[in-house]
Formats: structure tokens, sequence, C-alpha cells
């Protein structure tokens, strides 16, 4: 068995990425690996968050921008083809996260950068001046024999996006998840412009090999046209690309919206559990309230999405529910959840 690896990914579906990372975290035995890989227009949120929380679910839908959880801790991103993402795996007793950021700095330092470790999970660049900006940052897991680093090199991102996606909406969430916090971050090609992701991989390859006196090491090269031979890949890609996995795994909590109408306003309060409605609370101060007030036992132990709410709205065998208040309701609910 090969004891030090090299994976490329061709891929640039975060689905497909992250399944890869973790059938491979899987399988591995007494290896040192290092996969390389990047994803585009999308969100990646910590094993721990609320997406709701985290995000603008509704810009993302209508941005065809993807939500992904890793299976690690830490807060929210944005990743596009401006990211360059790494992975360091390796069994214990021989895993140490900082072997693998020193990899990485070493690898920049050849491409004439000089980075240094910040914190917990974060790699940095002094400017002149004195200034200090956020080019970097990992996320770790670790089990009782096993664990990997992984992270994201800021290259050439679309940094002006990430106030589209990773601020929500004014709503009124109180949530028992993680609150990522927010950093200043800078592209590394405001350094070097004439950087790309090849340019880095290569870097950090070297310096990998170097590290290990163990190179050269061909990179084995995955695609998603040709499934990886990897133990229950299918069945994790399918897993990873879910909505449970993505949104119904969020930590519970709470959301109040509010609306007027024609007819009076409404106020719906939901308590929301593992991406479904737990508990609801109407109140309005419409003249006919009995069909809003029936919508509360309708809505109870529904998908937390807003298509899926209206059509149960919509479709929904109850007399009472027939009504132009409730399909005002039912059509507002989808403009306001993802």
């Amino acid at each position: 068995m090969q004891e030090y690896r090299v994976l490329v990914s061709l891929s640039h579906d975060p689905w497909f990425n992250l399944a890869v990372e973790e059938c491979i975290f899987r399988a591995m035995h007494h290896q040192k690996i290092l996969f390389l890989w990047q994803n585009d227009n999308t969100v990646v949120i910590g094993q721990a968050q609320n997406p709701w929380k985290e995000c603008n679910t509704r810009k993302m839908d209508e941005d065809g921008v993807k939500l992904a959880r890793r299976s690690s801790g830490g807060g929210a991103v944005f990743h596009d083809l401006g990211n360059s993402c790494f992975t360091f795996m390796a069994a214990k007793p021989g895993y140490d996260k900082q072997v693998s950021t020193q990899i990485i700095l070493n690898a920049l330092s050849s491409l004439g950068l000089k980075a240094s470790a910040s914190g917990r999970n974060d790699l940095q660049v002094e400017l002149a001046g004195g200034e200090v900006r956020k080019i970097s940052g990992s996320a770790y897991r670790e089990t009782k024999d096993r664990g990997f680093h992984h992270g994201t090199l800021l290259l050439n991102a679309q940094l002006s996006r990430l106030g589209d996606y990773l601020n929500p909406d004014p709503k009124k969430l109180k949530s028992k998840g993680i609150k990522s916090v927010r950093s200043r971050v800078m592209n590394l090609c405001e350094i070097n412009p004439q950087l790309d992701h090849e340019q880095v991989s290569l870097a950090i390859r070297r310096s990998f090999e170097q590290y290990y006196q163990c190179g050269p090491i061909e990179p084995e090269v995955i695609d998603k046209d040709c499934f990886p031979d990897l133990p229950g890949f299918a069945e994790r890609f399918a897993l990873q690309s879910s909505w449970d996995w993505n949104y119904g795994k969020a930590p519970a909590f709470s959301h109040y919206l509010n609306e007027r109408f024609d007819w009076g306003s409404i106020e719906l309060h939901f308590d929301v559990e593992k991406g479904h409605l737990a508990r609801v609370k109407i109140f309005t101060d419409s003249l006919n309230p009995q069909p809003l007030l029936a919508l509360q036992a309708c809505l109870v132990g529904q998908l937390y999405q807003g298509d899926a709410l209206c059509q149960r709205i919509l479709s929904a065998d109850e007399p009472e529910l027939d009504d132009s208040q409730c399909k005002d309701v039912a059509h507002w609910l989808v403009s306001q959840l993802a």
C-alpha cells in the first residue's frame, strides 16, 4: 500500500468533492494523503451550523449557488474558482495540523509569499504599513485513529460576492448554532497577479513531497464523469447532495415572520427542528381569522422550505384552507424561504 498519496479533483461540484474527501478519509489506513480541489458558486457551512442563520438562502437559490455542509466544524465560507482548496489526511500518531499548516506556508514561501499562522485556523499576510489580512481559513476533524485538516486559499475570489450570500436577511432568528466570525480578507493575486490554481496546487504538492521526502508522487486524478472507486462513494455522494444533510441537519431554532396584506396583518412563529416545523403559532388581525388559524395544524411537521409549505397549503384537503387569505400566505412563504 502506498504510504503517501496525492489526489486531484477536476470537478467543481462541492457535493462531489466533499463526498470524495469523506470516503478517502474513511478508507485510508496508515497513510498521509494530500487532496487538492476547487468548488464553484458554493456556500460551505460547518457541520453544526444553521444555514438560515448564516446564509441568504433566497439569494443563493436565485443565483444558483449551492449549499454544502462539511463534516468538520468552523464557519461559513463562499467558494468560487478563485479559491484553491486543500485537504491533508493522516493516521495517528502521524496526524499533526501544525505540520500541514507548515506545508502550506512553505508552499506559499516558494511562490514568494510570506504568510504566517494566526489564531486557531487562519493564515495571514502583513502588508506595508503593518496591516494584516486573512488569506486562508481552515477547519479540522479528528477520530480516534485519524484526522484531517482542510482549508481554502484566496487567490482571485470574487470577494464582493461574500456579502451577497454570507449576510443573511434581517430575520429575527434565535439560533442555537455557531455564528461565523467574519474577518477581513484579501486575494493573493493582489500581491502576485500571476498566481492561479494550477501554480498553487503544484507548489503545495512539491512542499508535501519535500516535507516528507517522498517525491515525486504521481497525482491520482478524480473526475465527476467517472465515479471514483471508493467504498460507499455513491451513497455518500447522494447524502452530501441531499436537502436533509445540507439543511435538515441544522440545529433547532426559532423563526419569526410578519407581513401585511389587504385583508390584514399576520405573524408566524416557527420552531424548527431537523429542518421541519415542530411548532407553529399564528397571530392575525384579519376579520376572518379562522382559515389562518387552521394553518397552524396544517404546517406542523412540514419541510421548512417555501415551495413545500406553499404546496401543502394549496393542495390541502381541509375545506377551511381553501381561502384567499391562505393562498396569499402560501405564495408569500415562497418568497421568504428558500
